[in-house]
């Protein structure tokens, strides 16, 4: 899976876990920059990304993560 394989995943799941068609995603977006981004909804989101692809993420990498790139490097760190 390619960097631009992940992104067009999670940007179909931003869209639709915050309802907003027009979210474009880049490394350096973060909560602020996502309107209704706020703790609840990261939980909902972690728990979308990890059923999308497969994968769990590690209670540290989610306390750490800054940004989108950052969980990219992670989504794709875990496909191997």
């Amino acid at each position: 899976m390619t960097r631009d394989d992940v992104y067009k995943k999670l940007t179909d799941l931003f869209r639709d876990i915050f309802d907003d068609d027009s979210i474009e995603l880049q490394d350096a977006t973060t909560a602020a920059d996502v309107e209704g981004w706020d703790s609840l909804m990261h939980i909902s989101l972690i728990q979308a990304v990890q059923d999308e692809f497969g994968m769990k993420f590690a209670m540290k990498d989610v306390t750490g993560m800054k940004n989108v790139g950052q969980m990219v490097d992670l989504i794709l760190a875990a496909q191997g």
